[in-house]
């Protein structure tokens, strides 16, 4: 029996789909060792961990119903192992399956050198140990963990049987082992001849006392997400459809972005949204259409203080940033901005954001942030300035996911919000006709522009994507009908390229 747990996901299942070949890690261990330092490792008695495992002669241990993408399998006799897999477990939220032994072994079985069960089938290639229970819903997966100790410098033979017993044909493998000293060496070289249709990833042995951090930056090193990454922060909310700012302002968390709107197609293009229930605003300076952007919130009849309008200063404008905030606040006629934000770093950024500062205490701005602000970026930046930013305003989407930097932001206190959450200049055709994302989008009655957007909202990042195409700015805000899974959340992820389409 599978044990279900919520899953966060393969963030590089592309790339270790596109590995093949038997490859391993770790020392290789002597040919002579026998298990007998990992059965000192797995000490006490077998007799606790079948304990453990009467709950259910497959081993789960209850859980969400849910799917994700990765299998955790593992075999464990004194408990060793099983430490390992639970700490991959507890960092992925991924389904496990424990392999348990028809037959339990015994500590008679597992002591060295006596001709016991355990040495009787280590010495015998072809000893296939029976397994309680088989593998339900294999083939939803796309990757599997493997766990095992070290017996006899080699993988217990019942890890034969599972292999043996399982159709793994185009599924990553990563194979982790639990010992004192024996490496990985031959054991998973010797298991991927067992199924050499799987793509057999580097693997790792831990000691029996391996901490936490040790398995996660393993786990990261290997492509695969741990749990908390991109966590959803208390502040951000679907059900209201606003994010609480960390200033107390309230900001809805999608809206339209007006980059490469001009003239009369921008005042259209804002009215529709408007029009449509959105009532968040983006612009700039270097958009050229702050003036479009005003005059459309004047004419439609909304509410001023039900827009949220944000806009921002171009680096060129950093040097004058007081006369630039003047200049804004007048072209867009609106009586205060919402929030504005550094277009992106620059000279004089610290002076700019200063005399943003300088202007939210005059009341004329309400919120401050920063757009193409990173990682190295905000730890030089955050420091220098007074008031924190309530949002950082960069490019993301299927293809960029930028995960480190999601949860950098997050973990700061700061809102997040993607731009070129569909792909951005050139990109938007190769994003919007991903066959998978089309499959998704299906299942749910929706299109993959809406998918995208919710997959984002769904990570806790406000969205901002252009249209000037009425029906297409009505798609776009119809993004709370429905519920992206688990697994779905999984498979988005794994679209990851770390594919940057703009310079900033």
């Amino acid at each position: 029996m599978i044990t279900r747990r919520k899953f966060v996901g393969l963030a590089g299942a592309t790339a270790l789909l596109a590995l093949s070949g038997c490859v391993a890690s770790g020392e290789v261990s002597p040919g002579g060792e026998t298990a007998g330092s990992e059965l000192e490792g797995e000490a006490e008695t077998a007799g606790s961990e079948l304990e453990g495992e009467a709950e259910s002669e497959g081993g789960a241990k209850g859980g969400n119903a849910l799917t994700g993408s990765v299998l955790i399998v593992y075999f464990s006799c004194t408990g060793t192992t099983e430490r390992i897999a639970d700490i991959i477990a507890e960092a992925t939220r991924a389904d496990t399956f424990r392999i348990v032994p028809q037959q339990p072994y015994t500590d008679a079985d597992l002591a060295y050198y006596t001709d016991g069960r355990a040495d009787r089938e280590q010495n015998d290639p072809g000893a296939r140990p029976a397994i309680a229970e088989r593998v339900d819903g294999l083939s939803g997966y796309d990757a599997i963990i493997l766990g095992y100790p070290i017996w006899h410098g080699q993988a217990p033979r019942i890890m034969d049987t599972f292999l043996e017993s399982c159709d793994l044909a185009g599924k990553a493998i990563l194979p982790f082992c639990t010992s004192h000293s024996s490496g990985l060496g031959s054991s998973a070289s010797d298991l991927c001849a067992l199924a050499p249709e799987a793509h057999w990833l580097e693997g790792r042995r831990f000691d029996p006392d391996a901490s936490s951090a040790e398995v996660e930056d393993w786990l990261a090193a290997s492509g695969i997400a741990v749990a908390g990454a991109s966590n959803v922060p208390a502040s951000f909310s679907l059900a209201s459809r606003q994010v609480t700012l960390n200033d107390g302002h309230v900001m809805p968390t999608n809206g339209l972005g007006t980059y490469s709107l001009k003239d009369q197609t921008c005042v259209d293009s804002v009215a529709a949204a408007l029009a449509a229930g959105v009532r968040l605003i983006d612009t700039a300076y270097m958009y050229g259409n702050e003036a479009e952007v005003g005059r459309a919130i004047r004419e439609s009849g909304v509410p001023r203080d039900e827009v949220f309008v944000i806009t921002k200063l171009y680096p060129s404008q950093f040097t004058n940033a007081a006369d630039a905030i003047d200049e804004a606040l007048a072209k867009l006629d609106v009586g205060y901005v919402d929030m504005m934000l550094l277009h992106h770093p620059g000279a004089n950024q610290v002076e700019a954001y200063q005399a943003m500062e300088a202007a939210r205490d005059a009341g004329r701005i309400r919120s401050l942030g920063l757009s193409c602000f990173y990682v190295d970026e905000l730890q030089d930046f955050l420091p220098r300035v007074s008031v924190k930013p309530a949002l950082v305003q960069n490019e993301m989407h299927p293809y960029y996911q930028d995960g480190d930097v999601v949860d950098f932001i997050h973990d700061q206190g700061i809102a997040l919000q993607a731009w070129y959450p569909l792909g951005g200049r050139g990109h938007n055709a190769e994003l919007l006709a991903d066959p998978m994302l089309a499959v998704i989008a299906a299942d749910h009655g929706a299109s993959i522009p809406q998918v995208i957007l919710r997959w984002n909202l769904q990570r806790g990042v406000v969205v901002i994507p252009g249209s000037g195409d009425p029906a297409h700015i009505r798609e776009d805000a119809s993004v709370y009908g429905f519920e992206l899974s688990d697994a779905e959340m999984a498979r988005i992820a794994a679209l990851d390229r770390n594919e940057k389409h703009d310079w900033y």
